[in-house]
């Protein structure tokens, strides 16, 4: 195991870490939308989060990405990602055995975070917000908070990516 490039982004530590792959536990965890028609089996109406569980060389390592990751037992892999607690949480990889490099899609994430930005500024120009009503102020807090989350989640995912390539 070699931890090796940290990187200080936003108070947010970001290194990489490569090694062996051991001791490899996959988990599917799946939240079921509550308006679901109870009849409908469709798989449209669940959200899949993939966990991937492992140790790499000496070193918890801990992945939740919305597809499995291609890995096995025995693989090198270089993971970029953040200590959390005591394992390491994985925003990009890169598995050297398999020839697979992947990410969460930090494209979608700054969309995402562009749209409620741009809510919450149509929000910041109604009358409810300049009259002072508490409900739109809520909402006006809410959705800045959120845009600021996704853009942030952005920005640690491409500073992930680019440890990896480098």
């Amino acid at each position: 195991m070699s931890i090796i490039k940290p990187s200080n982004f936003l108070s947010s530590s970001i290194s990489t870490i490569s090694g062996v792959v051991s001791n490899l536990n996959n988990e599917l965890l799946e939240y079921v939308n509550p308006e679901k028609p109870t009849h409908d089996h469709s798989s449209q109406y669940y959200k899949r989060f993939f966990i991937s569980k492992f140790n790499l060389g000496n070193a918890a390592v801990e992945a939740k990405f919305s597809a499995p990751m291609r890995i096995a037992d025995g693989d090198q892999m270089t993971v970029s990602g953040y200590l959390k607690g005591d394992s390491f949480q994985v925003l990009a990889y890169n598995n050297q055995t398999q020839q697979v490099i992947s990410n969460e899609n930090w494209v979608v994430l700054s969309l995402g975070a562009v749209f409620f930005l741009a809510v919450a500024i149509g929000l910041l120009n109604s009358e409810l917000v300049a009259e002072g009503a508490l409900i739109p102020k809520l909402f006006l807090f809410g959705f800045t908070l959120v845009a600021l989350y996704m853009g942030y989640r952005a920005l640690l995912i491409r500073e992930a990516i680019k440890l990896l390539s480098s």
